[in-house]
């Protein structure tokens, strides 16, 4: 029991991430409802989420820190500029120029865009021949058209529950948020624009996990590693924030609903769950992290039925049961793929300096000349140095859990 939650821990730090998320995006509802600029949301939340991280990287990492390096440093510059500053601004904007609905709809690209710069990277290895190489294909694709389902098809309307609770018109109005563009609504060109924007958020979201799945073998130290993110992307995004932005009375938060959104987005959006996306990735690479990207919709409809009286439709359940069972596939096909490499690492990880020796590969005439069909001892063969091929490729990423799994001796 304790080996499996072990091995589920992944999994369940990702689902609680993608709920975190989901408050992101309720507040920035409530911020945006306040007439709050959202380039300001994302400065304050790099601001407040470096000012929280770095106390708890000198405080927990100081002995075991690594030293810094110039390439560790541009990892983590990249990682602010693509997961930070310039992701979340261009997502922004593609919300000023087409809609909530359409902009939603291009993030649900990020697994698909995700799997195929792993694989591109060598990050991902993906035998199309076995079941668990199937598993992931068709997961990915499960959630990506869940997402489609539940943003594009409404149908009709489900009274489960009504709990009368509406944050938004609690606040009594809802002005147009300050970086809104009512006058570039409606035109193709800007409609083309905020598509390539939105192309182009769901494209840094993904070179994100990329860089962090780069940057963690070198730096391991989770805490240390948001920290830098997090300096990085609140340099940028304070500047970028300081040329759009230049009426001070808009930088004064206050004891309000706009204080309250950058502390949480910062602390807890860009804090910690950034760190655990980066445990995550360090152990299941970024696809893994990827696909969970999906289920935030299914979060957001929830919480906005419980907080903004937002109407629950036939779509959104069908969508989000969907993306749920492709979300399934996928754990299905990595934990199988895990147990394969698992075996093929587990001898290296219990030898002993008494015991360790060198791995014999024997391949006898007789196992070869037992088939008279020459096509069929070359696919064996194949199929042999494949599992070793794919062992050496992704036993940096398990050793650990295997370790960690193994009793003390």
């Amino acid at each position: 029991m304790k080996k499996r939650m072990h091995g589920a821990k992944p999994a369940i730090l990702m689902v609680a991430v993608q709920a975190a998320f989901a408050g992101v995006n309720v507040m920035y509802k409530l911020a945006a409802n306040d007439g709050m600029n959202l380039r300001l949301v994302v400065a304050y939340r790099l601001l407040f989420a470096t000012a929280f991280m770095a106390p708890l990287a000198l405080f927990f990492e100081r002995k075991k820190r690594p030293k810094l390096t110039g390439l560790v440093l541009f990892q983590a510059f990249c990682c602010g500029l693509f997961g930070g500053s310039l992701g979340q601004n261009l997502y922004l904007e593609s919300l000023a120029l087409t809609s909530a609905t359409y902009a939603a709809a291009m993030a649900n690209l990020i697994p698909a865009i995700t799997y195929i710069m792993a694989v591109s990277c060598g990050l991902e290895r993906v035998v199309i021949g076995r079941i668990e190489g199937k598993a992931k294909v068709l997961g990915t694709l499960m959630g990506i058209g869940g997402a489609m389902v539940l943003t594009f098809y409404k149908g009709f309307e489900i009274r489960m529950w009504s709990t009368h609770v509406d944050l938004l018109h609690h606040h009594g109005h809802q002005p147009q948020p300050a970086n809104h563009h009512p006058a570039n609504r409606g035109g193709h060109g800007a409609h083309a624009l905020g598509s390539m924007l939105a192309v182009g958020s769901c494209v840094c979201y993904a070179l994100w996990l990329i860089i962090q799945a780069k940057m963690v073998e070198r730096y391991p130290c989770h805490y240390s590693g948001t920290a830098l993110i997090s300096l990085f992307g609140s340099i940028q995004a304070v500047g970028y924030a300081l040329c759009t932005e230049r009426d001070w009375s808009e930088w004064k938060l206050g004891w309000n609903i706009r204080f309250l959104t950058v502390v949480y987005t910062g602390l807890v959006a860009s804090g910690m769950c950034v760190s655990l996306i980066g445990w995550c990735v360090h152990k299941r690479g970024p696809l893994f992290a990827s696909v969970f990207s999906p289920l935030m919709l299914v979060l957001v409809a929830l919480a906005g039925s419980f907080l903004l009286d937002e109407k629950l439709h036939l779509g959104s359940l069908l969508g989000a049961g969907v993306i749920v069972c492709g979300l399934y596939v996928v754990l299905w096909g990595k934990r199988r793929e895990m147990r394969r490499m698992e075996q093929l690492a587990i001898g290296p990880c219990k030898s002993t300096p008494e015991t360790d020796s060198p791995i014999q590969i024997v391949i006898t005439s007789h196992s070869i000349n037992s088939s008279n069909d020459p096509q069929s001892n070359t696919r064996h063969v194949a199929a042999d140095a494949d599992d070793i091929d794919i062992a050496n490729h992704e036993s940096s990423m398990v050793k650990d859990d295997v370790a960690e799994e193994l009793p003390d001796d």
